[in-house]
């Protein structure tokens, strides 16, 4: 009898996860209001450097994030004026789980996990009330090397957004923090995660341009502009990004 009991508790849970994950995809992808995007700065490191870069961050620091998607939403008739709202919210002291370093499902399922119970119980609370949460995690602004993957998770609405605490890669930034946010409407990445190289068409911004390199600008969610077949660079700002066509779909901006 319990074991039956705890079968039909354990149906029960799953029924419940999944009704909010269905409806939490309906909401974020029904464009009837403007979704909040709320942002929560993270000192990776602990440095002071770093410190006083979080302490004198404003709206400022993403002022081009709100235009950008009015923009792209407007050039797919997208009725809604403000598709979402940037918000800053408090900086948190304590950090999210490490991303797994081994590739595979069930590490990620594993961490996905950690990372919705830790947001669950560490995010402070934020008004008005986020949609979306996406934890900022600033490295020194001289950081050297490649940043750490980012991450958005649909299922939960997060995301994790390795940054550079510098005024001078603010630009970069807010394109980072873009591309995060659309993984937790929906969007997919449209490059070769081998090669960071974006894919052919739905990674270009102008697919049908003759000649078709070197491209002038970036798909969001491919993250870079193709100039030469095996080069790409990183665009300084969202100016040179476009929100793509297949994108545009699958955030529901226009019908597939």
């Amino acid at each position: 009898m319990f074991k039956v009991i705890r079968i039909f508790v354990l149906l029960v849970i799953l029924a419940v996860v999944g009704s909010t994950a269905l409806m939490q995809r309906w909401q974020s992808q029904s464009w009837r209001r403007p979704q909040v995007i709320t942002l929560y700065p993270i000192n990776l490191q602990g440095d002071a450097a770093t410190d006083a870069y979080i302490d004198q961050l404003s709206d400022a620091a993403f002022a081009d994030i709100e235009p950008y998607f009015q923009a792209e939403a407007r050039r797919y008739g997208l009725p809604l004026d403000t598709p979402v709202r940037v918000v800053l919210g408090r900086r948190m002291r304590e950090l999210p789980p490490p991303v797994p370093r081994e590739a595979g499902v069930m590490s990620a399922v594993t961490w996905s996990l950690k990372m919705r119970w830790w947001a669950w119980r560490k995010t402070p609370p934020s008004s008005p009330v986020p949609d979306v949460r996406l934890y900022l995690v600033y490295h020194p602004g001289d950081f050297n090397g490649p940043l750490p993957h980012s991450t958005g998770l649909e299922k939960g609405r997060m995301g994790l957004v390795h940054l550079f605490a510098s005024r001078a890669q603010q630009g970069p930034n807010q394109v980072v923090i873009a591309h995060e946010a659309l993984h937790t409407f929906g969007a997919s990445d449209k490059y070769d995660p081998s090669t960071l190289m974006p894919a052919f068409p739905e990674g270009y911004a102008s697919p049908d341009q003759q000649p078709t390199l070197p491209q002038a600008q970036a798909e969001l969610m491919a993250g870079r502009i193709p100039v030469k077949p095996t080069e790409a660079r990183i665009p300084a700002s969202l100016g040179q990004t476009v929100i793509g066509r297949r994108t545009a779909e699958e955030i529901n901006w226009v019908r597939k």
